[in-house]
């Protein structure tokens, strides 16, 4: 028995040594980012790496913000992205639920075929989808960023029919005999239980629309309707040389993807691991 507890504490020791290893090489890039957000000129490129800035220029984050017009990018980038997390959740959500929990014939059929789209890389449907858009007059507006996401995500709907399948079917039919409709059974059950998985989607869409570059790159032609990750590239083509004021403008720019994830860590791990636990 105490062979056994002392082998057991020694592989917990082994994978917590392990994963603390992993997390340090995962975030040497990004602390290396901020490091040299705060570095003058001269610290910069030196024969031995400097970890810590000698001293720390905070100076250069308003420096590299006043060099764009990054509070008119930032709203253009939030109002893309809550309206794709909206419209992605609603029209995710409606079709996972009949997937899961409603019986009708070709239901694994359409289902298959749903899932098949997702092999479709974007470069391949990026031109016919812009010649559509541009015939309906769309180009030089959010609407192709935005209007999309109203219509389902094929991966989202995966994501939350397997959430789905995992709540059990004695809820609703629970709720039939009380009278509720399917209506009431997702509003009143199956939405409420499946926060975790509805926070995954809206996270994934978040950061989808946050650090999305070739949507706004193809769809925007006017500058004042530009996104923080379109800002970025222009801030690098007139700032190349000053490495400290692009990694400021990079460091505020991957900052709230940082503090969404770390405020929202327990529940976008929970609804990963209880997804797909019932096929």
């Amino acid at each position: 028995m105490e062979g056994r507890t002392g082998g057991s504490v020694w592989q917990t020791t082994l994978y917590f040594l392990v994963l603390n290893a992993l997390a340090v090489v995962f975030l040497a890039p990004f602390a290396w980012m901020v490091s040299t957000s705060l570095k003058p000129d001269t610290q910069i490129f030196t024969p031995t790496p400097r970890w810590i800035p000698d001293p720390a220029l905070w100076k250069n984050y308003p420096l590299a913000l006043a060099s764009f017009p990054f509070w008119r990018y930032l709203r253009n980038t939030l109002f893309i992205a809550l309206m794709t997390v909206t419209g992605t959740v609603l029209s995710s959500a409606l079709p996972a639920y009949g997937f899961s929990r409603l019986r009708w014939r070709g239901r694994e059929f359409f289902f298959y075929l749903m899932l098949a789209t997702i092999m479709l890389p974007y470069q391949v449907t990026m031109l016919p989808v812009f010649v559509l858009f541009r015939n309906w007059g769309w180009t030089g507006t959010y609407k192709p960023l935005i209007v999309p996401a109203f219509f389902g995500s094929a991966f989202s709907i995966f994501l939350l029919r397997q959430f789905f399948l995992t709540i059990p079917q004695e809820l609703s039919d629970a709720a039939r005999i009380d009278g509720c409709g399917e209506w009431g059974i997702f509003w009143r059950i199956i939405a409420p239980l499946s926060k975790p998985a509805l926070a995954t989607i809206a996270l994934f869409s978040f950061m989808g629309a946050w650090m999305d570059f070739m949507g706004p790159l193809v769809y925007l032609n006017d500058d004042s309707m530009y996104t923080l990750a379109i800002g970025l590239t222009a801030f690098m083509g007139r700032h190349s040389q000053q490495w400290n004021l692009l990694m400021a403008a990079a460091t505020v720019l991957s900052l709230p993807m940082v503090i969404i994830f770390f405020l929202a860590q327990r529940t976008f791990i929970q609804g990963i691991t209880l997804t797909g636990m019932k096929g």
